[in-house]
Formats: C-alpha cells, structure tokens, sequence
C-alpha cells in the first residue's frame, strides 16, 4: 500500500469518527489531533521502556500499545497531508531520498 491508497483508506474513517463524536475536522483539529497522538506515543514508549508506570499492563500489552499509537502518528500525519494537499510521497523523495544520490 503506497501512501495514497492508505490516505483514501482512512479519510473515510476519520470522517465517521469525527462526524460520530461531533467535531469538525478543521486546520487545527487536524494539528491538535496529531499532537494528541503524539503525546499518546509518548505515554507508550515510557511505559514500554520501564520510564513509566506500567498501570498493570503487560510487557506484551505495552508493545502493542506502543505499535498502535505508531501507526496512529501516521495516519494523522497522512490525514493532515491530505487536508493541506500536501503529497508526502513527493516530499519524501524531494526531502529524505534525495541524500541517496
């Protein structure tokens, strides 16, 4: 799945969610949302490496979570690259792949 497709994929999702829960999905949603995730991240990489309590969650469990929040930090970053029309793909190539050369 390239990053297009995995943008059509969610869009749908973050709408019915946002629509669910009676937010409109603006600029700033779209940054504070990210931000949200980001500090959600955060908690689980603590937790996970021993830098946080545990609240009782396994080591398996914090793996996971830590995996979840991951894929989370990316699907808002490709939501909010949507909604500025900003193609990542293009800017990956321009800005990381272009130190291949």
């Amino acid at each position: 799945m390239d990053l297009r497709e995995l943008s059509d994929e969610i869009e749908p999702i973050s709408a019915r969610y946002a629509n669910a829960i009676g937010v409109e999905r603006d600029d700033t949603w779209f940054l504070l949302k990210l931000q949200e995730e980001v500090g959600e991240l955060t908690q689980a990489f603590l937790m996970l490496t021993g830098r946080a309590r545990t609240k009782g969650r396994t080591e398996e469990e914090r793996d996971a979570d830590f995996r979840a929040e991951l894929a989370d930090v990316l699907c808002h970053v490709v939501l909010m690259a949507r909604n500025h029309g900003v193609d990542l793909e293009a800017e990956i190539e321009r800005k990381w792949l272009a130190w291949k050369r």
